[in-house]
């Protein structure tokens, strides 16, 4: 028996271990998969974003300022600060839009610009599983109405954003800092803020205590490169960043 045992897992490891031959129809499945992290364009779901789109900007033609699609099937809608609040409170109760869950908010420091800082909200529809990305713009001294009262969960992610970029919530039920220590000054992520910061914490052995103290670097550690490789990167884009969707003006 133990010979027969051995016959037959010696059949099988022979088996195992001939060529196996692809199928020319494999094969031809393999040779026209040339991009396999690039996701497709799914021309049905681009219209109907689209479409979306334009709904959303004939119920609010007040607030709505821009619907534009990006990365294939991306839905992006842009408005003005004081059309926060209106805006989300529509894509949350209206019947077709249900967007109930605040996925992620977020800002974008760009100096460059008179309104230097972009508000990013990112919702998702459970019901309708879909997605939108709701854009606004502010500056240094101009608040932003908190959502806070229309997603709890855009508490912290809004203490985020006043603690990296300084953009001020009103009526936020505790907007303090998050991520850096009370008595921190600055906002780290805002473009002119230094990499290596205003103070630094260390501990002192003379008074055997951490103590904070104005930040000395030697001149050699002052020189830094900004030029990047990645700054022409966009130039090899095969394909536009974004397509703006037309909506009708309001008369």
């Amino acid at each position: 028996m133990a010979a027969t045992a051995y016959r037959g897992l010696f059949s099988l490891a022979r088996q195992a271990s001939k060529t196996v031959v692809p199928r020319a129809g494999s094969v031809r499945l393999c040779s026209t998969e040339l991009h396999p992290t690039v996701r497709p364009v799914n021309e049905v779901q681009k219209q109907t974003l689209s479409e979306f789109g334009q709904y959303v900007a004939e119920c609010m033609p007040k607030y709505v300022q821009k619907v534009q699609i990006t990365a294939g099937n991306e839905l992006e809608v842009l408005i003005p600060p004081e059309g926060v609040t209106p805006v989300i409170s529509f894509l949350k109760d209206h019947t077709n839009a249900q967007f109930t869950c605040l996925a992620d908010l977020c800002g974008v420091d760009m100096p460059s610009r008179g309104y230097r800082f972009e508000v990013v909200y990112n919702f998702l529809s459970v019901r309708f599983n879909s997605r939108i990305r709701v854009k606004t713009y502010t500056d240094e001294l101009t608040p932003v109405d908190s959502i806070c009262d229309i997603h709890k969960a855009a508490n912290w992610y809004e203490r985020e954003v006043w603690d990296m970029y300084g953009v001020f919530f009103a009526n936020h039920p505790d907007l303090r800092r998050i991520l850096t220590d009370y008595g921190f000054e600055g906002h780290p992520f805002r473009k002119d803020f230094p990499l290596s910061g205003y103070v630094e914490c260390r501990y002192d052995d003379e008074v055997k205590r951490v103590v904070v103290e104005p930040i000395e670097l030697a001149q050699e550690f002052r020189k830094f490169d900004l030029e990047a490789p990645w700054e022409q990167f966009p130039n090899f884009r095969d394909h536009v960043a974004s397509e703006e969707v037309p909506i009708k003006e309001e008369k």
